[in-house]
């Protein structure tokens, strides 16, 4: 009895060995870890999104994960036609966390737009500031169409910043040169990055001359009240906020202390901490 006991733990140990080399999976991992079922899952509910995105491309965005990593995304949005975008290529990222699609990912900006922060998660009903409005349902292409649709529009969140349509409109301009300084970008998106190539060779020098002259004009016009202006703009973005029931509290929170500094750099902010004060005593 205790022969065939040893007969029989030996052909396990056989098959065992003979699965692990066949398919390059630990059958221990597959049973004990579950951080591991979920990101096949991951795996496979992206694969599939990739897969959609590439036959049912959305207008005025492209996206594709990294070789090495399918839970790291990386986006463009196209500057859309009739906006102070209009003409400009940003560059973004979405991470997947290990449970997509029941958890949301987090959404990066990487390109100055004058909309959003640069490499800074974005609080978004689509992202992972909000897990509780989270829908599983959503794909990678109904993420991405949400945030270009917020791009356009003028509502506050954490990570967004306010700025001028002539700013935006210059960095618009700008954004092509600042994505091929990005290696990612380039590996990612070749042939936008040959269309970005050729239309910058076909910039006038007369074209450049005026987008210096512009972005001068806009330093100086700004430079007396900037630091007055930079805290009005933060506490405009603290009332809308206030204002959007689909936005945290605690997000706004979080926004304070960057408001608070203000008043440290630039003495003239003062008369506003009380209502820096009061605005964030609301959610306490």
């Amino acid at each position: 009895m205790h022969g065939c006991h040893c007969i029989g733990t030996l052909f396990i140990a056989i098959v065992t060995c003979q699965y692990e080399v066949l398919y390059g999976v630990h059958l221990s991992s597959l049973i004990f870890d579950t951080s591991m079922v979920a990101s096949v899952t991951a795996t496979a509910r992206l694969k599939k999104d990739y897969a959609k995105l590439l036959k049912e491309p959305v207008p005025f965005v492209r996206a594709a994960p990294l070789q090495e990593n399918i839970l790291e995304w990386h986006y463009i949005i196209y500057g859309a036609p009739n906006t102070p975008y209009e003409g400009g290529v940003y560059h973004g990222k979405l991470v997947f966390p290990n449970d997509f699609p029941f958890k949301p990912p987090s959404i990066y900006m990487i390109t100055p737009s004058g909309r959003f922060q640069v490499n800074t998660r974005l609080c978004l009903s689509i992202s992972d500031f909000h897990p509780d409005t989270w829908n599983p349902a959503w794909t990678v292409s109904t993420i991405i169409t949400g945030l270009l649709s917020f791009m356009n529009d003028t509502a506050p969140t954490l990570g967004s910043i306010t700025s001028s349509d002539a700013e935006k409109r210059i960095l618009a301009r700008r954004s092509k040169t600042f994505n091929l300084k990005d290696r990612v970008f380039c590996d990612l998106f070749p042939d936008v990055v040959e269309d970005i190539k050729k239309d910058l060779s076909e910039t006038s020098t007369a074209e450049e001359a005026t987008l210096r002259e512009e972005e001068e004009r806009l330093r100086s016009a700004a430079e007396p009240s900037s630091g007055l202006s930079s805290l009005m703009s933060n506490l405009i973005v603290i009332a809308g906020v206030v204002s959007f029931s689909h936005f945290h509290a605690e997000c706004t929170v979080s926004q304070m202390p960057q408001n608070v500094k203000l008043v440290v750099i630039y003495p003239e902010a003062d008369m506003f901490s009380p209502l820096i004060q009061k605005t964030c005593a609301w959610f306490y």
